[in-house]
């Protein structure tokens, strides 16, 4: 057995060793461990601030794009929405022990399913340093033990932030081990991580396509795929223009390095030449760049939009910058069937005042999350009312969208009888 693969199975079989105790702990103890974390993120802000200065300038000199830097990035404010959001996540019920469901059978017997922790999770995660707090109350509050691995550029951030996450643990009497940071960033390490089954239930790669690949080649472990957003918004003919301009901006433009930013826009042809102009004034103001089909090109430069021809390659692509993909296209049947070839099931939206088109819309494009007037950018956990996330799944089994804290449970029949047998 290698080194990595001894010290990876070690600190697997520490962290499993705790599920019990995280399994059985009770809905008090679980909050006042999250009321201690909150707490301890606060008062050791400037020390994760510090430790984030020192992983910026080294991604800096690196040359990563402003994109990823805004993804690593932490400020007091973001610091401070970390420590709310395990807040918001204690406020939430505790979804362990809950039953979901009951009916009676003709022979007596009382069936019941009631949801149980999975048992160990391994997150595995970029430069995104709000995840560790994320991913750790959420796991913590749905009775999970979880295994902690953020990418080699955030890992003094990471630390940082697990510092306090262990102290919260432990101050509630929780052992400290149920939320672990692995701090061996080599990729034999994940690697060996992804083969240990029985110690790991469930694994959730949450980052690039490259990430999510290997973790796809290299896994025994079941896993949740948390893949690529290529989201569009698209402007039906019946669209209010003033209100499809301000979804459409903001969709591109709050954050456009995250997975819920739009990649394209989707225009219909009978409002095209009425609404790309100001659409791409808009855009272009805010400095994004336009890659436009052969139909929307000449319209944009009549109006004098800067925009450049779109290539083969630009719909369907995740840009995670200021560069969005336009296209017109014929109605709505056109807009459908764009998205069926060139979507990756994570965020759709529909702008009109037509209630068919928005059924249509909503009953057969196939996403984590449909929208209907408002903004790709509201297919988060905190916006949908689940207090946190611990990814947005794009696979259709078990969990499909933002993974809070029911998603993070299975379910168990309970059979209660009076003496039956079969």
């Amino acid at each position: 057995m290698s080194r990595a693969s001894s010290s990876m199975r070690q600190l697997a079989e520490s962290v499993r060793a705790t599920c019990r105790a995280l399994a059985t702990a009770t809905t008090e103890t679980k909050d006042a461990a999250l009321a201690a974390i909150a707490q301890a993120i606060r008062a050791d802000a400037a020390s994760i601030l510090a430790a984030n200065a020192e992983d910026l300038a080294e991604a800096r000199a690196a040359g990563r794009p402003e994109a990823f830097l805004d993804r690593l990035a932490l400020t007091a404010d973001r610091i401070e929405a970390m420590a709310a959001s395990v807040d918001a996540v204690r406020a939430l019920p505790d979804p362990v022990g809950e039953v979901t469901e009951r009916w009676k059978r003709p022979n007596g017997l009382e069936i019941a399913r009631m949801r149980l922790p999975l048992g160990v999770i391994l997150m595995i995660y970029e430069a995104r340093p709000n995840v560790t707090s994320d991913a750790a109350a959420l796991a913590l509050k749905s009775g999970n033990a979880v295994i902690l691995r953020g990418g080699r550029e955030a890992l003094r951030s990471n630390s940082a932030i697990a510092r306090a996450l262990r102290m919260g643990l432990i101050s509630a009497g929780l052992p400290g081990e149920a939320v672990t940071l692995v701090t061996d960033v080599a990729h034999a390490s994940l690697g060996e991580l992804l083969k240990l089954e029985g110690l790991i239930d469930l694994c959730i790669p949450r980052g690039g396509q490259g990430l999510v690949q290997f973790v796809h080649e290299h896994a025994r472990i079941p896993v949740v795929e948390h893949a690529e957003g290529v989201c569009h918004v698209y402007v039906h003919a019946d669209a209010d223009l003033s209100q499809a301009e301000a979804i459409a901006v903001n969709a591109k433009t709050s954050r456009p390095g995250v997975c819920n930013a739009a990649e394209c826009l989707l225009v219909d042809r009978e409002l095209a030449a009425d609404f790309l102009p100001r659409v791409g004034r808009a855009l272009t103001a805010r400095g994004v760049e336009l890659r436009a089909c052969p139909i929307s090109l000449p319209i944009l430069e009549r109006a004098g939009v800067p925009a450049i021809p779109a290539s083969t390659d630009d719909f369907g692509r995740e840009f995670l910058s200021l560069t969005m993909a336009v296209r017109v296209v014929p109605d709505l049947d056109g807009a459908i069937d764009h998205i069926a070839r060139f979507g990756s099931e994570h965020t759709e939206a529909i702008v009109t005042r037509d209630r068919k088109a928005q059924s249509r819309f909503v009953r057969e494009v196939a996403a984590s999350a449909v929208v209907v007037n408002a903004s790709t950018r509201f297919n988060d956990g905190g916006e949908l009312g689940l207090g946190a996330e611990i990814g947005i799944s794009t696979s259709r089994m078990h969990a499909f969208g933002p993974m809070g804290l029911r998603e993070l449970t299975s379910q168990k029949y309970v059979v209660h009888g009076t003496g039956q047998v079969r």
